[in-house]
């Protein structure tokens, strides 16, 4: 007769049976760390956006947080693939996560009001601009040794699935980020809500300690100038990875209305904290059904297709956001815009993790980091801009259509990618 342990157990058991990437104790470690991580960045710039948007009433200050979070993410970028690939990934990621610690507590500070009254609001606006600044550059190190490391805990076979799994892991915490943010702010101060990002920071800093130090596979030895023009030829030579980043990249950055989440909450929808925290989480929640889904029915046929497919489906999905004025159907339409770019996440990590050789794994993954910078952070950039040439509905419902407009040419010019399947 089983145990009472055993039956609780067993459950549990068969998941990880069915599962195999998940019998990998090390990779669950890394998805805890990395759900934990993404929560805690994602509920920070929740409340880092909303904070700003009401001290300054300016969209285009919602912008500068992307300009300010793009700059270094994007130039640091240029040399941290080849430090990843020079160092041991997991304590590098360590020292990102305590990087990442140390811009909670500034914000901490910049959020007590005393301090504000002292300095002044335009000086405390200024000070975040900065401090989101950091944060870009502990991202630029903390992208490529995130990405080394996964592929240094599951076998090669199993790459697919944990990508998907890894996937899900983020979309989880950019789920829970936002609503937690929102409940927080509501029910404490500013102040509070940096200090509970704070201890989640500490959370994914002690799953992360779980995780051995892994031997380096190789080391270049290339000065760092032709280290960094190798991944870069790599990646510009390799249509289908090639076409696969240029997509998102562009699609995103025309696709970025989730920067423009707090106008809508405070002035459109009349929504408040909570509400700007469900529509921040709504693009995370569809994505975490499509994530789920492919975890047990794998992407295999007709790959390229059905990513092309699905953000020509998430572009329509922000036009109709764009007009909405019903906190609904908005809210609806961002969750459908997270389930239809779920799909492009998955397949753009299988193609990096499976194309990619194992000596310049940070190499590509800082060019990823390069290009998935540039249409998040960009395209906030852009959103804000736009906003504030042409209004915020007007911005987004174009943006929207120039995403049709990226996804009509990558069809045209992109046949590998058109044609990609992912069958082993």
């Amino acid at each position: 007769m089983p145990t009472k342990e055993e039956v609780r157990l067993r459950p549990y058991i068969s998941f990880l049976i069915k599962n195999k990437t998940l019998r990998y104790s090390e990779f669950r470690s890394y998805l805890a760390m990395r759900i934990a991580l993404i929560l805690a960045l994602n509920m920070q710039m929740t409340i880092v956006a909303y904070m700003v948007y009401q001290l300054t009433k300016d969209p285009l200050s919602l912008g500068m947080i992307g300009i300010c979070e793009v700059i270094p993410a994007i130039g640091f970028s240029f040399f941290t693939g080849h430090i990843a690939d020079q160092n041991e990934k997991r304590n590098l990621l360590m020292w990102c996560i305590i990087g990442f610690m140390v811009t909670s507590v500034i914000y901490i500070g910049l959020s007590i009001p005393s301090f504000q009254q002292w300095a002044g609001i335009s000086t405390t606006v200024w000070l975040m601009y900065a401090t989101v600044f950091i944060g870009g550059a502990t991202r630029a190190f903390a992208s490529p040794a995130n990405f080394s490391l996964m592929g240094l805990l599951v076998p090669r076979k199993h790459y697919a699935n944990a990508a998907t799994w890894s996937s899900t892991a983020w979309q989880l915490g950019a789920v829970i980020g936002p609503l937690l943010g929102g409940v927080v702010m509501a029910a404490s101060d500013y102040t509070i809500s940096y200090l509970s990002v704070f201890i989640i920071h500490l959370v994914s800093l002690l799953a992360l300690l779980k995780i051995t130090r892994k031997p380096l596979t190789s080391k270049p030895t290339d000065p760092m100038l032709k280290s960094l023009k190798e991944g870069l030829k790599f990646v510009f030579s390799t249509q289908v990875i090639f076409a696969a980043l240029a997509l998102d990249m562009f699609a995103v950055l025309f696709g970025g209305a989730v920067a423009l989440l707090p106008v809508y909450a405070t002035d459109i929808l009349n929504v408040g904290e909570v509400g700007f925290g469900w529509l921040r989480a709504a693009p995370g929640i569809g994505a975490i059904i499509t994530l789920f889904t492919l975890s047990m029915v794998p992407l295999k046929t007709n790959a390229g297709k059905k990513l092309l497919l699905s953000l020509a489906g998430f572009g329509i999905s922000i036009i109709i956001f764009g007009i909405s004025t019903n906190f609904w159907l908005s809210f609806a339409m961002l969750l459908l815009s997270g389930a239809l770019d779920g799909v492009s996440v998955v397949i753009r990590w299988t193609i990096l993790q499976l194309y990619t050789p194992d000596n310049m794994r940070g190499r590509v993954a800082a060019v990823n980091t390069m290009f998935i910078s540039s249409s998040n952070e960009l395209g906030a950039a852009e959103s804000g801009f736009t906003a504030r040439l042409m209004g915020t509905v007007t911005a987004v419902v174009f943006g929207g259509f120039m995403t049709l407009g990226v996804v009509g040419v990558t069809w045209w010019k992109a046949p590998k990618l058109r044609k990609l399947e992912l069958n082993e």
